[in-house]
């Protein structure tokens, strides 16, 4: 069986958030020009999404107005339809690809071996394969010295 509740949602004291105020109203403009980047992009997200009235702080009118001057400059190729985020990898490096196994280290080291002796003239031409490929390049038939 439930408890009984000490306190209900009634007897709290209901907290109205600041109204913020508009870049607009506080600037004084009246008209939302798509050339003019710099109002824009701060109506603007770091990944160039279109802030929400409840942030900027405009009434639907001005968000109306803001978000049809973004979208002309961005067809107009003055803004960005997205930013391009750089994603970080892991410092754990071995879990996938060539990095396995010291596939990686050992590739560069006969690069440098091949480089090496191509420049003293021993190497004529010489084709790095790694493993799974060398399987493969052995089934052709081919015979290489």
């Amino acid at each position: 069986m439930a408890r009984p509740r000490t306190r209900r949602r009634d007897d709290r004291v209901e907290r109205k958030p600041k109204k913020r105020v508009s870049i607009l109203d506080s600037e004084q403009i009246v008209y939302v020009d798509y050339k003019d980047v710099n109002l824009l992009r701060r109506f603007m997200s770091e990944r160039a999404k279109i802030r929400a009235r409840r942030v900027t702080g405009n009434d639907t009118q001005q968000q109306r107005e803001v978000a049809r001057a973004i979208r002309v400059a961005r067809e107009m190729a003055l803004l960005p339809y997205s930013v391009r985020q750089v994603t970080h990898r892991s410092k754990r490096r071995g879990e996938r690809g060539p990095e396995r196994e010291g596939g990686r280290e050992a590739l560069e080291s006969a690069e440098a071996i091949v480089t090496e002796g191509a420049a003293d003239g021993d190497i004529e031409d010489v084709e790095l394969v790694d493993e799974a490929g060398a399987d493969a390049a052995a089934g052709d038939g081919e015979a290489t010295e």
